[in-house]
């Protein structure tokens, strides 16, 4: 079904095609016919399945029909930085054949610029909630005529502590509007935040919840803790086709492996909450840019990354929870395309490595480097019944919430 047939306009039609899609993705298909009707809902999807789109595309559309810059007309509060930029550009993408002005509003800049786009007036404010709050309390932003607000990423944003900033700005927001909210996993604190903020919504949900996208190939690499860096270091000098992001479960840990890495020949780059914003905005222009090819990242601080080029996803530590091996490995097999999952899996990280099998319903493949044999025999687990997946996208309405309209 291609894009003509959803109801958008010709020219974000003819945007969309510039861009190089020709046909929607599930999210897209279910989401956005809902989103042109004015339903607030919830979407439940992986990243790399095209929900951004899924909500620009209508605001879009919706602000197109009233060219006054000077209002802000549309909300899309985000978790990270790095995100805000992303929306933002997608924003212009989709908009360039319209009147419709945006603007990214974030930390860890000066606020002058952006108090002088605010000011000056836009359609959209991509913000994160921190900053939006330093802003709302200056008397920059001007929220009465908003009609859209967007919670992207919610499962981020609750688990990186802005649930008190989220609420207090949804207390400044007008009562009339339309709101969406699009996590890659519903938790009873993301349903809980959906009650408050939507009112008698429509949920869609893409596949199942915690399942990795397809096309990943997950294998795990047996070895000694003490041996890891040794093995990914085998493994990078082997010159995957590709870029690479590998995760750390600690900042000192990025730091660590990073120095390793380069002794070895290896040109890797770290990014993590205790670098320099300057550093982490040239790091992951250099990585989307092509310029480096290994990112050694935390999970926070890897939120909002969207690189199509990512060929390899490598967890250095296995997680504590297995839903974050899904986010890990979602930044792979993008759009269709397929990806390697490698985990480098050492004897006291077995449970968890269990966990995460049973999460998935998929026993991964065992293997060993030749010269990094585990001191311990790795187990071969039993097979898992796995859960049959859900058959395409499902669109389900829900009542509750604040009562308006």
């Amino acid at each position: 079904m291609p894009f003509t047939s959803l109801g958008l306009a010709p020219e974000l039609v003819r945007a969309v095609a510039e861009e190089g899609y020709e046909q929607p993705t599930p999210i897209q298909l279910e989401a956005i016919p809902l989103a042109l009707a004015g339903r607030d809902l919830i979407g439940s999807a992986q990243t790399g399945t095209g929900k951004t789109a899924a909500f620009m595309l209508p605001i879009l559309q919706r602000l197109s029909r009233d060219s006054d810059r000077r209002r802000v007309r549309a909300l899309i509060l985000v978790p990270t930085r790095e995100l805000a930029e992303q929306v933002l550009q997608s924003a212009r993408a989709y908009g360039r054949h319209l009147d419709v002005d945006a603007a990214a509003v974030y930390g860890g800049v000066g606020m002058e610029p952006q108090t002088r786009a605010l000011k000056r007036g836009v359609s959209i404010v991509v913000a994160t909630p921190g900053r939006l709050l330093d802003h709302m309390e200056r008397g920059h932003v001007d929220f009465s005529q908003l009609e859209v607000l967007v919670l992207d990423e919610a499962d981020r944003m609750l688990d990186m502590g802005f649930a008190p900033d989220v609420r207090r700005i949804l207390r400044a927001l007008p009562e009339r509007r339309q709101t969406m909210l699009f996590s890659a996993t519903v938790s009873l604190e993301v349903d809980a935040l959906a009650r408050t903020a939507l009112d008698g919504h429509a949920s869609v949900e893409i596949g199942r919840r915690a399942k990795p996208a397809e096309g990943i190939e997950h294998v795990i690499v047996a070895t000694d803790k003490l041996q890891k860096r040794g093995v990914l270091a085998r493994i990078l000098q082997a010159k995957p086709a590709g870029q690479t992001l590998v995760f750390t479960r600690t900042k000192y840990g990025a730091d660590k492996l990073v120095t390793f890495l380069r002794r070895e020949g290896i040109p890797a780059h770290a990014i993590h909450g205790d670098k320099a914003q300057s550093h982490r905005t040239r790091t992951l222009d250099a990585f989307r840019s092509g310029a480096a090819d290994v990112l050694v990242a935390t999970d926070i601080a890897a939120r909002g990354i969207d690189v199509d080029g990512i060929r390899m996803v490598v967890n250095f530590d296995v997680p504590h929870e297995a839903e974050v091996y899904v986010h890990r490995v979602g930044r792979t097999a993008r759009a269709g395309a397929r990806g390697l999952a490698l985990t480098l899996l050492s004897p006291d990280e077995w449970l968890l490595m269990g966990d995460i099998e049973k999460l998935v319903g998929q026993i991964f493949p065992r293997e060993v480097i030749p010269g990094f044999e585990p001191s311990v025999k790795p187990l071969q687990p039993k097979p898992l019944q796995a859960e049959q997946p859900k058959q395409g996208p499902s669109v389900r309405a829900r009542s509750g919430g604040r009562r308006r309209r």
